[in-house]
């Protein structure tokens, strides 16, 4: 059995991982520039490490599956492929607002998703939906912002990447914190 901080340190590096991998994939863009299919590969660079951490709690085809699918359906219903698009908007309380509603409306389809693939009875699995939604809400404005600061003091795309950087770091750790519980 993993300690909580080996298993939160191994979730972290497994989804930022996922999200560095993906990379080679994926292009960073604005938003509406992003479409289905590398929503697809996105989740499914993110949910494989994550899945194999899991395994012995989740069905690995489900997991993998179910979080491919709430990436495109993020992206289907125009919220964006969250994680990987930049904020169209240099509006520095826009790119706030809007990263709390796209990331709890994004968070929860996630979560929705995940929580189907986790094995019942686990009696708080309704509370991943929860843990997604707020961890989302509150990384995506932070990382954002960072970019978005990064951005206009070095005049490099780079600063928006990196800012995308941190609000997976963000999320990895909250969810991170939250998924021990699925193999404690």
């Amino acid at each position: 059995m993993k300690t909580p901080l080996k298993f939160i340190l191994l979730w972290t590096v497994a989804t930022c991982g996922g999200f560095l991998g993906s990379l080679f994939w994926l292009e960073i863009a604005e938003q509406p520039e992003i479409g289905m299919v590398q929503a697809a590969i996105g989740g499914l660079a993110i949910a494989l490490p994550q899945s194999f951490i899991l395994k012995d709690n989740i069905s690995i085809l489900k997991w993998v599956l179910f979080t491919s699918v709430a990436w495109v359906t993020i992206t289907a219903i125009g919220v964006g492929t969250i994680g990987w698009i930049i904020p169209s908007t240099g509006i520095f309380p826009l790119r706030l607002l809007n990263g709390v509603r796209s990331g709890f409306i994004g968070g929860f389809s996630i979560g929705l998703a995940q929580w189907l693939a986790i094995r019942q009875p686990v009696p708080w699995a309704w509370q991943w939906v929860l843990v997604n939604c707020f961890s989302w809400a509150i990384a995506i404005p932070i990382g954002t912002t960072l970019g978005f600061i990064l951005h206009r003091l070095t005049r490099l795309f780079l600063g928006e990447v990196i800012g995308l950087g941190i609000t997976w770091l963000i999320v990895a750790i909250l969810t991170g914190i939250n998924a021990y519980r699925l193999v404690k």
